[in-house]
């Protein structure tokens, strides 16, 4: 977990996805699963595996944005997964990607204003 939580500092992200060789998603663990297993106190030699949140949803790359929107809303996810039709890992969206889109998109329709 240790290792997990030095790679999102590393990156600047707030999430890292668990995938199997294949590039298949088992799991994902988040700052949320970060601050719980700090908060219960847990050790930091504590597998990832063991506190990630297994099988989260994810989405395909085919789907439109709205799609994903939706289920981030629908099940409460900062960190969504996407997969291609085989379900290998492609990348991850998440609720910043989403709120800087809708700010590109808002000043490119003359929505707002600088």
């Amino acid at each position: 977990m240790k290792e997990a939580a030095a790679l999102m500092y590393r990156t600047g992200t707030g999430s890292v996805v668990v995938i199997t060789p294949e590039r298949t998603v088992i799991g994902i663990f988040t700052e949320r699963d970060l601050t719980r297993v700090v908060a219960e106190g847990l050790p930091h030699e504590t597998q990832v595996g063991s506190v990630m949140t297994r099988n989260p949803v994810t989405v395909k790359s085919t789907e439109p944005l709205s799609k994903a929107i939706e289920l981030m809303a629908e099940k409460k996810v900062r960190h969504l997964p996407v997969v291609d039709s085989e379900g290998h890992l492609v990348g991850i969206i998440t609720s910043r990607d989403v709120v800087d889109l809708t700010e590109r998109y808002l000043a490119s329709a003359g929505y707002v204003t600088e």
